[in-house]
């Protein structure tokens, strides 16, 4: 069973790590863990994202079935980030909408795209007991 201390991890392609670094590091604030010829390793919100430079890039992005992100406990943690990406001009694939209204798993949700097309969806839940 994982326990905090533990880090969940997933690898994603960037078809310039330049473009990722500055996306991820500069733009979101992520720590950089480790850089080499073909990949960055990043600190993405206490775990860690791999950019793997490759030239399977997808063209035609949809939010579904491929995104991951961050669901946020706290409703200031999502406003504060919001306001950052806006700030800091990060590209939105879809601003702040509301989904499920009126039901008890409602939920804020944005989108960013990184420039290699990987989508970034970030959440809050007004009810915590829907987070999972």
């Amino acid at each position: 069973m994982r326990e905090t201390r533990d880090t969940f991890h997933l690898a994603i392609p960037a078809r310039d790590l330049d473009e990722a670094f500055t996306f991820y590091v500069t733009g979101l604030g992520c720590k950089l863990a480790r850089r080499y010829d073909d990949r960055i390793t990043l600190d993405f919100f206490g775990d860690q994202v791999v950019c793997h430079l490759s030239d399977k890039i997808d063209h035609d992005v949809h939010m579904y079935p491929r995104h991951f992100g961050i669901t946020f406990r706290e409703r200031a943690d999502f406003d504060r980030l919001h306001a950052l990406a806006k700030s800091r001009d990060l590209e939105f694939f879809a601003e702040v909408g509301d989904r499920f209204a009126g039901r008890v798993e409602e939920h804020l949700t944005f989108v960013l795209k990184d420039p290699s097309n990987n989508l970034l969806e970030f959440k809050y839940y007004h009810d915590p007991r829907m987070m999972y």
